[in-house]
C-alpha cells in the first residue's frame, strides 16, 4: 500500500505528470492500484489467518485440538501437540530441527531397505552380518566409524543451529574452492539450498554463477518434504516390528 501511495505522490508531480488530462489519468491509476495492493494485502491476511487442525472437521476444541503456542507458521502444522512439547519457542524450534533430521534419515533408510534387498535378497537387519554383502566389516568397526564421521557431523550441526552460518569452510567443490556453496542460501535454518545442496535448483535458480532461492518454491517443497518425512518415520516404526517378527516389508507384500 505504501508503494502505491509513493507512486501516486511522484506522479502528480507538474514535471512527470503533464498538463490537467495527464495528471487526471496518472491520479486514476495510481488510485487502482492502491485500491488493487490493498486487496491483495486483506487477501494475504485472511488466508495466512486459517489454521489447520489434524483432526478432520474439527477447527476448536482447546489446546488439544487447537494449541495457542502453534500458530501455522511452520511447514505442515496441524496443531498436532498433544503432550506441549512445543509451548516454548526455543524447544518449538529444537524439536522441528530434530524432526526435519529423522526424516531426512528415514526417507532414505526407506529407500535403502527397499532397493536393498531387491539387489540382493538379503534382509535389511540381516544385512550387515551377510557373509556376501559388499563391505563385510565387523560391527565393531563400523560402529566406531559411525560415532566418529557422525559424531564430528552432529556436532558442526549442533554448533550451526545454536550460531548460524558459523560453520562454512573454505572447501574445495566441484564449482569453486570457496565457502560460497556451504553457505545458507536460503537464510533459513535446515534449509540450506545453493549450488551444493540444492544442486537440482529445485527451489531456485542460477543468475550469473548465483544461487537465488525461489520463496513460492521453497515454500512448497518445504512441506512436502514434511508430510513425506512423517510418513517415511510412520513406516521406518512399522519396519522395525516386521524385523522383530523376521519378515520384511518386501516380504509382507509377497515380492
Amino acid at each position: 500500500m505504501a508503494v502505491a501511495t509513493n507512486s501516486a505522490v511522484v506522479l502528480n508531480a507538474p514535471f512527470l505528470s503533464g498538463g490537467k488530462r495527464s495528471q487526471s489519468l496518472f491520479s486514476t491509476t495510481a488510485t487502482t492500484a492502491k485500491t488493487v495492493v490493498s486487496s491483495r494485502k486483506l487477501v494475504i491476511v485472511a488466508a495466512a489467518g486459517a489454521k489447520k487442525s489434524w483432526i478432520p472437521a474439527v477447527r476448536g476444541g482447546g489446546n488439544l485440538v487447537d494449541p495457542e503456542w502453534l500458530d501455522g507458521s511452520l511447514p505442515g502444522d496441524f496443531g498436532f501437540d498433544p503432550l506441549g512439547l512445543g509451548k516454548d519457542p526455543a524447544f518449538l524450534k529444537w524439536y522441528r530441527e530434530a524432526e526435519l533430521i529423522h526424516g531426512r534419515w528415514a526417507m532414505a533408510a526407506v529407500l535403502g531397505i527397499f532397493v536393498g534387498q531387491a539387489y540382493s535378497g538379503i534382509p535389511w537387519f540381516e544385512a550387515g552380518a551377510d557373509p556376501g554383502a559388499i563391505a563385510p566389516f565387523s560391527f565393531g568397526s563400523l560402529l566406531g566409524t559411525q560415532l566418529l564421521l557422525m559424531g564430528w557431523v552432529e556436532s558442526k550441526r549442533w554448533v550451526d543451529f545454536f550460531n548460524p552460518e558459523s560453520q562454512s569452510v573454505e572447501w574445495a567443490t566441484p564449482w569453486s574452492q570457496t565457502a560460497e556453496n556451504f553457505a545458507n542460501a536460503t537464510g533459513e535454518q535446515g534449509y540450506p539450498g545453493g549450488k551444493f545442496f540444492d544442486p537440482l535448483s529445485f527451489a531456485g535458480t542460477i543468475q550469473n554463477g548465483v544461487y537465488v532461492p525461489d520463496t513460492e518454491k521453497l515454500e512448497r517443497l518445504k512441506l512436502a518434504e514434511i508430510k513425506h518425512s512423517r510418513l517415511a518415520m510412520v513406516a521406518m516404526l512399522i519396519f522395525y516390528f516386521e524385523a522383530g517378527q523376521g519378515k520384511t516389508p518386501l516380504g509382507f507384500l509377497g515380492l
